[in-house]
């Protein structure tokens, strides 16, 4: 079994760890998370080298890459913030979605916008009475002649208030409670949208938003597929969604670490640098080895994926692990730098912040074992 990349792989992972360091950089993504703006530039570039487009199928326009070319990018984007790379990531599972089960008229008019990057894409499916259990939303939409009425209160939809943002919004359109449930595009400035901006300690460049649609009229052929499949397109994709945010948080996690041992390097106490304790050392070395474990199940999950297997319990095991060993690095990232971990300017709290959210967003540590545990047979 070879665990290396080939050379494809390689260059691939090289070209893209040295654009995060020439054209984005710490301090750029320091900036925007300081301010809370988002990253307009980087994601421009990124469009523009066709990146926007790795799952989208030739045919479309994109690169049709496979899962462990995916993972590669994820991790590799996710450098310097696990909010960067979810600017990017996110709108990715909708353009897919749209590209599967879209009308012709929905591909001609969401995809080339989405690859130029004029055109963004929030999901919103969590509501203020359903997070884990999301199936149990409330949110209705109702045929009205050739358009559709929405009517609910979504939470948790981040980027949605963005510019050229258009919403994939999950909503009841029967009883039952996951035959009942169908996917809609919703622009963020049709009328009776109202957007209100969450104050996280995460996602500050990104940003997520509490929606409330009253009377929301969109066009019928607004609907993604069939009525009643939305909850089957939305699972269609968590396994590369999953596996996007377990090679993130490796990548911010490698870059954590990395931190941390440069800081210890340079800092003399007791007439040495603090790298010679013993306590950091060990510590620095047990980190070594659960990043590298992190990044070694995250890619067996990526590869399994890529050759077209199914991966449920994997990429599961995956972000469970790799959003705890991202936690865990900067955790000890903060208690090495001490004092300078709480400025910004040292960006491990940003690692830290942004690594506690790993452990809920996209699903919570909770949710994922019981999947993994259903996997087992338990």
């Amino acid at each position: 079994m070879d665990f290396r990349f080939n050379d494809e792989q390689q260059l691939w992972y090289e070209t893209l760890q040295n654009f995060m360091e020439k054209e984005v950089g710490r301090e750029y993504t320091r900036a925007h998370d300081e301010s809370r703006e988002f990253p307009y530039e980087a994601y421009k570039k990124m469009a523009d080298h066709g990146w926007l487009g790795l799952l989208i199928p030739e045919e479309y326009g994109g690169m049709a890459a496979d899962a462990v070319m995916f993972a590669i990018f994820c991790e590799s984007i996710a450098k310097f913030s696990l909010d960067t790379a979810a600017c990017v990531m996110t709108g990715m599972f909708t353009a897919t979605n749209i590209c599967h089960h879209g009308t012709p008229e929905q591909k001609a008019q969401y995809l080339p916008g989405f690859l130029s990057g004029d055109v963004r894409f929030s999901i919103s499916i969590t509501e203020p009475d359903s997070g884990s259990d999301a199936a149990s939303l409330k949110t209705r939409a109702v045929a009205d002649g050739d358009e559709w009425v929405i009517n609910g209160n979504k939470v948790f939809s981040s980027g949605a208030h963005l510019p050229g943002n258009v919403i994939a919004l999950l909503a009841r359109t029967g009883s039952d409670k996951h035959a009942g449930i169908s996917l809609f595009l919703v622009p963020n400035d049709a009328p009776g949208v109202e957007l209100r901006k969450m104050n996280t300690i995460v996602r500050r460049s990104f940003g997520t938003t509490e929606i409330f649609l009253t009377d929301v009229r969109i066009p019928s052929g607004n609907l993604i597929g069939e009525v009643g499949r939305g909850w089957d397109y939305i699972r269609e994709h968590l396994e590369m969604e999953r596996l996007s945010l377990a090679a993130s948080y490796v990548g911010n996690a490698r870059t954590a670490l990395d931190d941390t041992i440069r800081y210890t390097k340079g800092r003399h106490q007791f007439g040495r640098p603090i790298s010679k304790f013993q306590v950091l050392r060990h510590r620095m070395a047990e980190d070594e080895i659960v990043v590298e474990a992190a990044r070694l199940l995250t890619y067996a999950a990526a590869t399994k994926i890529a050759r077209g297997e199914r991966a449920v319990k994997e990429v599961s095991m995956a972000k469970v692990n790799a959003a705890d060993v991202a936690f865990r690095v900067s955790f000890n990232g903060m208690q090495a730098l001490g004092g300078y971990a709480q400025l910004p300017e040292y960006d491990m709290e940003r690692y830290f912040r942004e690594a506690k959210h790993a452990m809920v967003g996209g699903g919570t540590h909770e949710i994922q074992k019981g999947i993994i545990a259903k996997e087992m047979g338990l």
